[in-house]
């Protein structure tokens, strides 16, 4: 199995970036044999991965950083790069390479301070020879310092460093970085081939599979999630019925309080997960003497933390609702479906009988206007409105129609 296995429909960039490792390996074994590097190469030092959400931006990046990073020994008998199981491969893709960084947004931003030290480390020469690789996942997501911090990196970068930098769409990142980068766009999979993914990566049963790809429309993390998670399932459920509790203006305020508390107890779970861990972590690595006391000196580091956590419980909350209005709108993408009377098959084939019903009760236009005050709540989350107040707006719109 390689590293391009698991890239679902995702072909073409697939071929295009093995050729690019393949060129990477012979420039690092040049240079080891102290030779001449090759005069033409697909491979450069910085790449832009864009593409619908659930395209596989973060997972084709770290799939080519560890490309990059393999240590096969059948490259040297014209095998690819990229093998899936050597010890380069294996680190880079769950994360522990020396040498592959990844920079995600803590909160609703990357800051500058995110970045300091890894802008830092992108100058020093990789710890195993081959190439320090920085990943930013939310590049759309870096503010106007650290924006600036990447751009210097990118534009004069070390010899061995690679910059690979995820997106939704081109227009998200600065035009000053994006034009120092390879342009990489994927596409949404076909709702068949993240079944096929199910059925042959996760053992998922074809039918649960199929219905799973089908609800999620393409968008492979969410599909695997579906599939393998009983409260995933619950929680979409409980999101399908919001539009038949909206009807009355007390049910769709207590339905936009139960959206919002139920994605506060996500972003509490992922805090208890978390917090505690790393806080100890950081306790140990200051030196805390036994009882829990502090060195002198430390209370800054410690606060820092503080406000890191507090920032990703934020950022895990709004995330957590914005997964639950991409559901709501594909509820009512397949109200309108039905009302025009297309063939496009439903993504929410198991709630037909309350698709069919909300169809003949309203009229397309009421339903565009249902699914525009669902992009209005996202747009207002987006700005940092309080979650309950955006919600509440979007659930008496939709009463309203």
């Amino acid at each position: 199995m390689t590293v391009w296995d698991d890239l679902v429909g995702q072909e073409k960039v697939a071929g295009q970036l093995d050729a690019a490792a393949r060129d990477a390996d012979a420039l690092v074994t040049a240079a080891a044999a102290d030779a001449p590097p090759p005069e033409a190469s697909k491979m450069t030092h910085a790449w832009l991965f864009t593409g619908p959400p659930g395209s596989g931006r973060t997972q084709t990046a770290r799939a080519f950083a560890a490309a990059l990073q393999c240590v096969s020994p059948d490259r040297a008998l014209g095998g690819s790069p990229g093998c899936g199981f050597c010890d380069g491969c294996h680190t880079a893709l769950v994360g522990t390479h020396a040498d592959v960084t990844t920079v995600a947004a803590v909160g609703t931003q990357i800051l500058a301070d995110d970045m300091r030290d890894t802008v830092r480390k992108s100058f020093t020469s990789p710890a195993n020879g081959r190439w320090q690789i920085i990943l930013v996942e939310d590049a759309e997501r870096l503010n106007e310092k650290s924006a600036n911090a990447v751009l210097k990196a990118v534009e004069e970068p070390a010899p061995r460093t690679v910059w690979l930098l995820c997106a939704p769409s081109i227009e998200d990142v600065l035009p000053t970085i994006r034009s120092r980068c390879r342009h990489l766009n994927l596409l949404t999979p076909s709702v068949d081939a993240v079944a096929d993914m199910l059925v042959r990566r996760e053992g998922i049963e074809p039918a649960v599979a199929a219905a799973a790809a089908r609800a999620t429309q393409g968008h492979v993390d969410r599909a695997r999630r579906l599939a393998t998670d009983p409260a995933a399932r619950e929680r979409r459920a409980a999101v399908l019925k919001l539009p038949l509790r909206v009807e009355e203006i007390g049910g769709a305020l207590k339905a936009a309080q139960e959206l919002v508390d139920a994605a506060a107890e996500d972003a509490k779970q992922l805090a208890e997960e978390m917090d505690g861990k790393e806080t100890e972590e950081l306790k140990a690595a200051l030196g805390a003497v036994q009882g829990g006391r502090m060195p002198r000196g430390t209370a800054g580091v410690m606060k820092d933390l503080e406000d890191k956590q507090k920032r990703r419980r934020t950022r895990t909350q709004r995330d957590s609702l914005d997964l639950a209005l991409t559901d709501l709108t594909g509820f009512y993408r397949d109200v309108l479906a039905l009302q025009l009377g297309s063939r496009i098959a439903l993504a929410n084939a198991d709630a037909e009988d309350t698709l069919e019903r909300l169809a003949r009760g309203s009229s397309p236009e009421s339903t565009l206007r249902r699914i525009e005050a669902i992009g209005a709540c996202r747009e207002a989350l987006d700005r940092n409105v309080a979650p309950l107040l955006a919600v509440e707006a979007m659930t008496m719109a939709l009463r309203a129609g």
